[in-house]
């Protein structure tokens, strides 16, 4: 089972464990570096929490997720349509300001994560802003039925500058926040396209 296959089964309890979970702290981070009004992709927008919150700041935002059960389920939350859509058939050209790919990156292989860091640099805008989080460690492998790649900050920092068209804001753990979870680290990266 992918982890596509994974949501789709599993979009409810998924939805119901992440949908009141506050990102508040970190958006800021990101949302301060936006400009007024900005165009927002939300990647892998799971319950669509983070679209609601982005939309509550002024900004405009376009939720995609790849698992058709996730999108209903963040169509209902966020009464607008959400674009199904996978990384590999994403093909957005200088569209967003800002991109915020919460906890959405995960699943992916280390070459995946490349190709798709490429496809987010080409859909920014000039001075767009990135952000990303990932899971801080080193399992690379199946876990409850969905396959994880961990980092360390260090691998994350050399992938970030190995990105043609990304410049490094800044990395920096926090620990999840969702409850019984706070052994969990994670790492947040913020970044800026300029030019190749």
């Amino acid at each position: 089972m992918d982890s596509i296959d994974y949501y789709n089964r599993y979009a409810v309890p998924y939805y119901e464990e992440t949908v009141d979970v506050s990102m508040e702290e970190v958006m800021d981070h990101f949302a301060q570096l936006l400009p007024e009004n900005a165009e927002v992709l939300d990647l892998g927008c799971g319950s669509g929490r983070d679209t609601i919150a982005l939309e509550e700041r002024g900004f405009y935002v376009t939720p995609m997720d790849g698992s058709e059960e996730m999108c209903k389920l963040a169509e209902v939350n966020t009464d607008e349509e959400v674009l199904l859509m996978t990384y590999e058939e994403m093909d957005f050209d200088d569209v967003f300001d800002g991109i915020w790919a919460c906890a959405s990156l995960v699943h992916l292989t280390e070459e995946e994560m490349k190709e798709t860091l490429d496809k987010l640099v080409q859909a920014l805008k000039m001075d767009g802003i990135l952000y990303l989080s990932v899971h801080k460690g080193d399992r690379d492998g199946i876990y409850n039925g969905r396959y994880f790649h961990d980092y360390t900050k260090k691998e994350l920092y050399g992938m970030i500058e190995e990105t043609s068209g990304l410049e490094l804001i800044d990395i920096w753990t926090t620990q999840d926040v969702r409850p019984g979870k706070k052994d969990r680290m994670w790492l947040n990266v913020l970044a800026r396209k300029v030019e190749r």
